[in-house]
């Protein structure tokens, strides 16, 4: 339950929220951190309370600007302490506000920085605890947020470039199908019953139409009910390993589409390996974090195979080139890093340059994508206007 109170501290005013079970143990709380408690209220739920929650969630971007604001701050010489304190009365989002105030008694209290936030699985990855792990231990956790900021707002910017090239081509191939099914269900029953009282032969396509819309007008209920079940049954079924592997799988087939998906995988595997091996994580440890922040099951298959040749005691060069998903550049490069002694810097450079692939395959995906669903659309369209109107030109005709 969430409580508003309000208490004097140092002779100064405090309102504030907190969590709590009950009254009392707001109260004590209070007196317990040296509080003078005035007043303290339960906050009535709302009907709103459901929308209020999602609006308050904490999102990808909210740890990117947190990372980024703290890196900045212990740049500039500010503690961990100071930096939590300042950070925690700059937030309006309450969720997070309560995150950052949980993290700053912890790092009071004495704990690590990578083990508090250990707590918050879901928003602070391996990648990003073992980074921050890294950076206690060297003594240079302001460069390793820094980084890790860095890496956190690329990534947010091509999640951004990805979503903004297929949100046009979703929206309309929903419209699309939904305006279809419409016609094909209501309308088109009601003209092609006209043709019932007239003796003329109806061409295939209209016979094909009739049958359609015959079947889709009596049992449309039961059509949208397969429809939602057919979603429902195949997105359980992506939830399981072999599920998700066999759609990764199709994808990188797909002409066009797996050019994006696969560049998005070597961008953020380069990526991350780079920012690792750099901070002074040994291979093997930074492939157990690829292998767990990689969303592509398939290249996930590739990298624990890579974990196991490594650890037999091959470089990661020849590692990669028995793998057939990757590119020979890589391979290449990996191995020219290795025998300089620079792989995290050549790492990089590959990240930069996969990621220049990638928006270009991002824009070809785009050209291409949207004259295609023009075309399918008219043939479409232009089937149901022929099946329609064709019997009534032969009707018409009968007439002379």
């Amino acid at each position: 339950m969430l409580f508003t109170y309000k208490a004097i501290k140092n002779n100064k005013v405090v309102v504030k929220k907190i969590e709590a079970d009950r009254e009392e143990l707001v109260v004590k709380f209070l007196k317990e951190n040296d509080y003078f408690p005035i007043e303290v209220k339960a906050q009535k739920s709302s009907s709103n309370s459901f929308f209020l929650a999602l609006l308050d969630k904490v999102t990808f971007n909210d740890i990117v600007n947190f990372t980024r604001q703290l890196a900045i701050m212990l740049n500039a010489g500010l503690t961990i302490v100071d930096s939590f304190e300042i950070l925690e009365h700059q937030v309006e989002k309450e969720s997070l506000k309560k995150m950052i105030g949980e993290l700053d008694k912890k790092v009071k209290a004495g704990t690590p920085l990578s083990v508090a936030l250990q707590a918050y699985p879901k928003y602070f990855s391996n990648l990003y605890i073992s980074l921050v792990k890294s950076g206690e231990a060297s003594g240079k956790l302001n460069e390793i947020l820094l980084k890790l900021s860095e890496t956190m707002e690329k990534q947010r910017e091509f999640n951004g470039k990805l979503k903004g090239a297929l949100i046009y081509p979703v929206i309309v191939i929903i419209a699309m199908l939904s305006v279809m099914f419409i016609m094909i269900t209501f309308v088109v029953p009601k003209l092609l019953d006209l043709y019932k009282d007239f003796k003329i032969d109806l061409p295939i396509t209209t016979q094909i139409l009739i049958v359609v819309s015959s079947f889709s007008a009596r049992f449309w209920p039961f059509i949208l009910l397969a429809v939602f079940g057919g979603i429902f049954l195949i997105r359980t079924y992506l939830k399981t390993k072999a599920g998700k592997f066999s759609f990764d799988s199709v994808m990188l087939r797909l002409p066009v589409v797996g050019g994006v998906v696969k560049m998005a995988a070597l961008v953020d595997s380069t990526r991350i390996l780079s920012i690792l091996i750099a901070s002074g994580v040994s291979i093997l440890d930074a492939l157990k974090i690829v292998i767990q922040t990689t969303n592509n099951a398939v290249y996930q298959e590739a990298f624990e195979h890579i974990y196991k040749s490594i650890e037999k005691g091959q470089s990661l060069g020849n590692s990669l080139a028995q793998e057939k998903i990757f590119p020979p550049i890589l391979v290449q490069m990996a191995i020219v890093g290795e025998n300089t002694g620079h792989l995290d810097d050549t790492l990089l450079r590959l990240s930069k340059y996969f990621e220049m692939e990638s928006e270009l395959a991002i824009k070809a995906m785009t050209t291409l994508i949207e004259p295609l669903i023009l075309v399918v659309l008219g043939v479409g369209v232009g089937f149901i206007v022929i099946s329609v109107i064709t019997p009534i030109y032969n009707l018409t005709s009968s007439f002379k």
